[in-house]
């Protein structure tokens, strides 16, 4: 791993240093978090990168190939996989799901019933497209939100079980059998359907999707990191991961890293959030996306489609605090649009961070993040491992230090 001169990037280095400090101060020596790893790249190179914390409980500091589970930050990669189909003319973004996943055909909007009571559903206005499944318009739902009797279902369903319940076929099964919560296209709803993504992939490719990864994404920008397994030749690199306690009010062990659940192939490859991964090759990733869809050589995707990605397709150009349903995502509502798998700034004062127009991002449950800014050329790769990623404000207080840092 190779970083250049920050000043030599436009950064303030003693500011980029005092991010460490930041996070040392109030995130790592404090407990909060069990440790820390950032990266941030500029016009392609690495400007600054830091570990901080131990990996595992008691044991050695954070180095810099540690593990982390990535979560939802696996949902930008399934988008990619899926519009590399759509470039060999496989399937397109208005494609109706149906016509992939017959299961969906028919899908009806939930209109009253569930907690014991059979579901009662109306027809949707439009059919769910593929467009739906990329931009989480599709009226699909987490049952973690708990928000709804379609939420309920959700979790009776156990459709968020990877290891030892349904593999992809069965859980698509399950999803297109419950009632959607809106007919598609008429609000935003973060959702399940980036899995339903997967399996669209996989039946497209005819690939299990991690194979399809491998061979398509990974390869290719040589990250060799990423994966939905850790090997067993790995596994001593895999962190400790933690949930915060209501209750305790502290974190405790979700998952050890020596004996995690990552390290045994789970029944069902989730598209939406089930990949490990590294700082330096989400970094890979990220740096494909900021050069238009290439890195070292290795075209994954073509310039205008990613073009197309980083738009934003709400309807009318709204922006989430107009259409979102959901009581919980990865991202501010405000001035925040999103495109084909990323979300996307639309309105920087309405965010009320410093940003850009048109720098898209996403993070994972963990309180991963990264956000990649096509003004600035500027790209951040955040590493931690704590659920809810709601706990603490840190992914506002870092993008706000970073743009701060720039000269």
């Amino acid at each position: 791993m190779v970083t250049v001169d920050a000043a030599a990037l436009g950064f303030d280095a003693n500011r980029l240093h005092r991010i460490d400090a930041f996070l040392r101060d109030k995130y790592i020596d404090t407990g909060l978090l069990p440790h820390g790893q950032l990266l941030i790249a500029r016009h392609g190179k690495i400007a600054h990168f830091s570990s901080m914390g131990a990996a595992r409980e008691g044991g050695a500091a954070l180095a810099d190939d540690a593990l982390f589970r990535i979560a939802s930050m696996t949902k930008p990669i399934t988008s990619i996989a899926f519009m590399q189909l759509v470039e060999d003319g496989l399937v397109a973004v208005d494609t109706p799901v149906h016509h992939v996943l017959p299961e969906f055909k028919g899908a009806g909007v939930y209109n009253g019933g569930g907690a014991g009571v059979a579901f009662v559903t109306k027809p949707t206005t439009e059919p769910m497209r593929m467009l739906d499944l990329l931009r989480h318009t599709a009226g699909l739902t987490y049952g973690f939100q708990n928000r709804s009797n379609v939420d309920a279902a959700y979790r009776a369903a156990k459709l968020g079980e990877w290891h030892g319940g349904d593999d992809l076929t069965g859980f698509i099964g399950k999803v297109a059998a419950l009632p959607l919560e809106f007919s598609p296209g008429e609000a935003w709803n973060y959702s399940v359907a980036t899995d339903v993504i997967g399996a669209v992939v996989e039946r497209v490719s005819g690939k299990t999707l991690d194979l399809y990864f491998r061979d398509h994404i990974f390869a290719p920008l040589g990250m060799e990191d990423s994966f939905f397994t850790v090997p067993a030749d790995k596994v001593g690199r895999l962190t400790d991961c933690y949930a915060f306690h209501p209750v305790k009010q502290t974190r405790v062990m979700y998952d050890r890293g020596a004996e995690s659940a990552w390290s045994r192939r789970p029944n069902l490859l989730s598209g939406g959030g089930g990949l490990v991964s590294t700082a330096l090759d989400y970094h890979r990733f990220c740096q494909m996306c900021a050069n238009g869809g290439t890195l070292d050589g290795a075209r994954v995707i073509g310039r205008k489609t990613l073009e197309l990605m980083r738009m934003n397709h709400l309807p009318g150009q709204a922006d989430l605090a107009s259409m979102s349903k959901s009581l919980f995502s990865e991202t501010q509502n405000a001035g925040t649009g999103f495109g084909l798998g990323f979300a996307v700034v639309q309105d920087v004062a309405k965010t009320m961070m410093p940003g850009s127009i048109g720098e898209y991002y996403w993070g994972g449950m963990f309180s991963t993040a990264f956000f990649i800014d096509p003004v600035e050329q500027l790209h951040c790769v955040f590493m931690t491992q704590l659920m809810p990623s709601s706990t603490y404000p840190i992914r506002r207080e870092l993008k706000t230090m970073i743009y701060a840092a720039l000269a």
